[in-house]
């Protein structure tokens, strides 16, 4: 797959390491706790419908927090070790009142589109105070062993502690999802299939105030800075919380952190007027303002809302219905923030190749060792030292980093990730770079007798061309370690940077700009398959120096400036 500009990719083993273990399946924790949940739908109600996606997509275990003293009706899931919540018997009382007890539900005829609770304006007071420490254990309730489990809660405190309870418990990722969501699958798989994916939440762009089940965020590269609901604002906002939130395992703490924090804040009523129906969007704004880094995921042309009536719920469905699922799923496999020539050359058209491969069952294994089998073949034609050869080698490289883009685009297809995969695949990239250097050498070093280092130093300058190569990889792995390390300090300290960097990205020529200069592996591929084509190995060695050293001190300046 082609490395993407910026941020820094995550570092690869090294080839004497053993692959990562495969990714943990994450645990859906679904809210059924407003009454639109009980809407009803082909499948059931509308918890029915969202606990069957989660099944469809391999969910690790399926949570249902609910008002309702019965079991959730979903197909089983995977038959799992039962896990125990920690339930409060009974919300603490606060200072001036007692407790009133939970409202009665009505029934899903008795639902109008009104019914959803108005956003109360200028509540706006940032939290400031530190997070507690987690809450105290409470007298554990026993999910059921098999399929959906269920644990019951009494309004918005103990759905909180419910959440921190399970992430706690948790091994793996954890998405929290409410149960009136109507949904595609693919929208879903958006945050829930993707193993490489981290903590993230669905959004779509464009935000209408006015609307309490779709609450601001504002995003920037990609990232959500800041979230709002009715007792967060969010200045600027660019976009709508659809819902779904994803943590990924290396978060749950800060997470379960958070969702307890949030439970002592109402508890003290401190959360204003905040209800049932905004548990995950307090979630996330819990997380944007502790410091955790949450990826913004666009929608597409997909759908994802919530729901409070039964007509709405009918109408969101029929949309559904309205959107090819297989081209939208095509579509969000195929990267759209890669370098202009993976961009314009490849994912312009690879989409048919994607379809082809799939058809004909190739794994995306398959696929990267035929990209590997095509780049040996190029540095095979390279060391001919012939035009014509030349000329072959050039086409033979630009196909071989078709199926590089082809290999990730599919994985992302069919859903097919695996740890040796995304091994083979960073070290099988600088493996089919080195040997078309050698190749390259070897053609131009067999025209004419240049002694040890070649004719015109060109053996000398293939390796400086690896040189620089490898450690522009190490310092782009350094620096990504580091940032994850220093965790919200670092991004704080490089804030400005930042800023000035978001204000680039929001214009394309801009973006795009900045895209080439760091000359990611896009566009070297297509400077070696040109040069050599056109020149020789020595003008290829002499550009891949100059543009990439450019494009080394233009990243190490990022780097150090972003450090301060």
């Amino acid at each position: 797959m082609p490395e993407s500009a910026s941020p820094p990719p995550a570092r690869p083993p090294a080839s004497g390491q053993a692959a990562p273990p495969r990714p943990k399946a994450p645990v859906a924790v679904v809210l059924a706790t407003t009454p639109a949940t009980r809407l009803t739908c082909a499948e059931g109600t509308l918890t029915d419908r969202l606990s069957g996606q989660l099944v469809t997509l391999h969910a690790g275990a399926v949570h249902i927090v609910t008002r309702s003293a019965d079991p959730p009706r979903t197909a089983p899931a995977p038959a799992r070790p039962a896990v125990l919540v920690a339930e409060p018997a009974a919300d603490p009382a606060p200072r001036a009142a007692t407790t009133p007890p939970p409202p009665r539900l009505p029934e899903p005829s008795e639902l109008t589109e009104s019914a959803a609770p108005p956003v109360p304006p200028g509540l706006a007071e940032p939290v400031t105070a530190p997070l507690a420490e987690p809450a105290t254990a409470l007298p554990p309730v026993a999910l059921n062993g098999v399929g959906p489990r269920a644990t019951r809660s009494g309004g918005l405190i103990g759905d909180l502690r419910a959440v921190a309870a399970l992430a706690r418990s948790g091994s793996g990722p954890v998405a929290v999802l409410p149960g009136d969501l109507v949904a595609h699958t693919e929208a879903l798989a958006l945050l829930l299939a993707d193993p490489a994916h981290g903590t993230g939440a669905l959004v779509t762009p464009g935000y209408a105030d006015g609307d309490p089940t779709l609450p601001p965020v504002r995003y920037e590269r990609g990232r959500i800075v800041a979230a709002g609901n009715s007792f967060h604002t969010v200045s600027g906002p660019n976009g709508a919380f659809r819902g779904v939130v994803h943590i990924a395992e290396a978060d749950l703490d800060s997470f379960a952190d958070v969702a307890d924090e949030l439970a002592n804040l109402a508890q003290d009523r401190r959360l204003g007027e905040a209800g049932d129906a905004e548990v995950t969007a307090l979630l996330l704004a819990g997380l944007v303002r502790v410091g955790v880094p949450v990826r913004a995921t666009p929608l597409g042309g997909l759908h994802c809302e919530r729901v409070t009536g039964q007509s709405g719920a009918d109408a969101a469905i029929a949309r559904l219905r309205e959107v090819d699922e297989g081209h939208a799923r095509l579509r969000a496999a195929i990267k759209s923030d890669d370098g202009p020539v993976a961009t314009y050359l490849v994912s312009s058209w690879s989409g048919h190749l994607v379809r082809a491969a799939a058809r004909l069952g190739l794994t995306p294994n398959a696929v990267t060792g035929l990209s590997v089998g095509l780049a040996g073949l190029a540095a095979v034609a390279f060391s001919a030292g012939e035009r014509r050869a030349q000329v072959a080698g050039a086409a033979l490289l630009y196909l071989s980093f078709v199926l590089d883009c082809v290999d990730g685009q599919l994985a992302r297809y069919t859903r097919t990730f695996s740890p040796i995969g995304a091994w083979l695949d960073a070290t099988f990239d600088r493996v089919k770079e080195y040997v078309v250097y050698v190749g390259l050498a070897v053609g131009y070093a067999g025209a004419v007798d240049g002694g040890v280092l070649g004719p015109e130093g060109v053996w000398a300058m293939a390796i400086a061309a690896m040189l620089l190569q490898s450690v522009r990889h190490m310092v782009d792995f350094s620096f990504a370690d580091s940032r994850a390390e220093a965790g919200g300090t670092a991004r704080r300290r490089g804030g400005a940077v930042e800023g000035v960097s978001a204000r680039l990205d929001g214009n394309t020529a801009a973006r795009r700009l900045r895209q080439v200069i760091v000359l990611p592996i896009g566009e070297r591929m297509a400077l070696i398959a040109v040069t050599a084509a056109l020149f020789n190995a020595r003008v290829t060695f002499l550009a891949l120096l100059a543009w990439g050293g450019l494009a080394a001190l233009y990243t190490l300046t990022g780097r150090i400036a972003r450090s301060f």
